[in-house]
């Protein structure tokens, strides 16, 4: 087995912009997050989870569109190998949806939190230690470059928040891919907006946002948006 992309340099990753260095770019942003989080509580904890979310399911969603299908084609056990860790973000993907409907003072918010850490900890180390290497040895550094733009175009418009019951897979991540995405950063522009408004204006804003929340979670419930995936990972 290869190197971990952790441990080479950006040549021999394959340049600049390599889907390899994309994606160790964005590891090591969710590695400042995660050591951000540690200790934080309340409004401040908050934050750091949205700055989180906003990073993982982007990276995820563009990995699952651009970079599984290449990895099925090119290795033998491609299926296997992309399998544990999709696996790995439909829990993600459940577990910050979890998170979201639980109160501060809820005794379950600690154990799902530090076990949010855990998979996204376990991912990333699949990622460059098994999968990426893997890719590697499959792929010249132009074609590296070539998959890393197309990774990149994907992961600007792809969703920012969890979607649990959505496939892992296409056709339904990528039928599904468009109207989440608008949905979810409209609901992060309205978010953004009703935490600089004055307090009596906010209960406004909530409403908006839920109301896309729910027209999200109508997209995630057509049948088309469930196929794909096998076995299937998503709820």
């Amino acid at each position: 087995m290869g190197r971990s992309i952790a441990d080479q340099t950006v040549e021999e990753l394959g340049g600049p912009g390599s889907v390899l260095v994309r994606q160790r770019r964005d590891h090591v942003d969710l590695d400042r997050l995660l050591h951000e989080l540690e200790g934080t509580t309340g409004q401040a904890q908050e934050e750091v989870l949205t700055r989180i979310d906003r990073l993982v399911f982007s990276h995820a969603f563009a990995e699952e569109s651009v970079l599984w299908p290449v990895l099925r084609r090119v290795l033998p056990d491609g299926e296997a190998l992309t399998l544990r860790v999709e696996e790995e973000h439909q829990e993600v993907n459940e577990l910050v949806t979890e998170l979201e409907t639980l109160g501060h003072d809820d005794p379950r918010r600690a154990q799902r939190l530090s076990r949010l850490v855990e998979v996204l900890r376990e991912d990333v180390r699949d990622e460059e230690d098994v999968l990426f290497p893997r890719l590697q040895e499959k792929l010249d550094p132009a074609q590296l470059r070539r998959l890393g733009r197309q990774w990149e175009v994907v992961r600007r418009v792809s969703p920012t928040r969890p979607h649990p019951m959505v496939s892992r897979r296409p056709p339904g991540n990528a039928l599904s891919a468009l109207p989440l995405s608008v949905l979810d950063r409209s609901r992060d522009v309205v978010d953004a907006v009703v935490r600089r408004v004055p307090e009596r204006l906010a209960p406004a804003g909530k409403a908006v946002s839920r109301g896309l929340a729910g027209l999200a979670g109508l997209v995630e419930r057509v049948p088309v948006a469930r196929r794909g995936d096998r076995p299937p990972t998503s709820r």
